[in-house]
């Protein structure tokens, strides 16, 4: 067994074809259809069912896919070791919870895709207790995540703080709140929409909440801030939400910002990882600083649309 044999099994699973892997090889389909068989024969177990289009790995097949990324992984990690300055290729893991994906990841994309175009990069999102421990498991290389200011990174991960990205509580007119700062015992009485658990702007909240031994209620978990702003506007419960999404949703109208007395709305965005081979160390310092920039305007224009929000 050799890694090219591993290299052409990986690439027909992820392209679905036999045609579209040997391009990206640049072999000829009898070539690949060879390096397949050979990893075929050396373990004794077929791993592609031929039968479906696009072609699909077996059961087996399946095994052998995660199990060769991860080799063929190992193998780059080990030849960087050697040549730590060389052009970064391989594969850059990169988590971000589901906010910042839509609004942060675009600038920083582009300009990894443009310095280093041999590196490829794979997107997790998911909540930020998820991607703490991923990037401390090495499943994931480098993350940023959302927390409330309590956090404390783990001494295993190294992490920058980027940014503290306001929020504002928002609420129905129609629901009849009083028009002054409330307090958070105020707003304890209140049931609210709020995105599932691990959600940072959720923990800040909750946290804010148990520490002053007031309740925490909530009406509906939904996925998405224009959802929730939609159950907000139609009186179900109060929600959390960055001021620049809610100027833009078409809810607007029949919103309103709650100020609060006692509670500072907003959460902290870190950038974590934890030890890089050599052939990542320069792509996740450029992601870093690019985020840093990103986050930066971003926090500018949060600011700017919270003052318009609150008028």
């Amino acid at each position: 067994m050799n890694t090219r044999d591993l290299e052409a099994f990986v690439a027909v699973v992820e392209s679905g074809s036999m045609v579209r892997a040997a391009e990206k090889l640049h072999l000829t389909q009898p070539g690949l259809t060879r390096r397949v068989q050979n990893l075929e024969s050396s373990l004794g177990a077929e791993l592609l069912d031929r039968q479906s289009k696009p072609l699909k790995p077996t059961a087996a097949g399946n095994e052998v896919y995660a199990l060769a990324r991860t080799v063929l992984r190992a193998v780059g990690d080990l030849l960087s070791v050697a040549s730590p300055d060389s052009e970064p290729a391989g594969e850059l893991r990169i988590g971000m919870p589901p906010f910042l994906a839509e609004v942060a990841l675009e600038e920083p994309f582009d300009l990894l895709r443009s310095t280093f175009p041999r590196l490829t990069l794979r997107v997790t999102a998911g909540w930020s207790p998820g991607l703490v421990q991923g990037v401390g498991r090495g499943s994931i290389d480098a993350s940023v995540v959302l927390m409330p200011s309590s956090f404390s990174p783990p001494q295993t991960l190294q992490a920058t703080a980027l940014a503290f990205l306001p929020t504002v509580i928002v609420a129905a007119h129609s629901l009849g709140l009083p028009d002054k700062p409330l307090a958070l015992a105020d707003l304890s009485q209140c049931e609210w929409i709020l995105n599932q658990d691990g959600c940072g702007m959720r923990s800040a909240l909750r946290q804010a909440l148990d520490a002053a031994g007031l309740p925490f209620n909530v009406a509906v978990e939904a996925f998405g801030s224009e959802l929730q702003l939609s159950l907000v506007a139609r009186g179900i419960g109060i929600g959390l939400v960055t001021p620049d999404l809610l100027e833009r949703s078409v809810h607007r109208a029949a919103l309103r910002v709650v100020e609060t007395s006692d509670f500072r709305t907003g959460i902290h965005a870190w950038f974590i990882h934890g030890s890089l081979p050599g052939r990542l160390t320069r792509p996740v310092d450029l992601l870093r600083r690019s985020l840093t920039g990103v986050l930066a305007e971003s926090c500018v224009s949060m600011q700017e649309a919270g003052a318009d929000a609150g008028r």
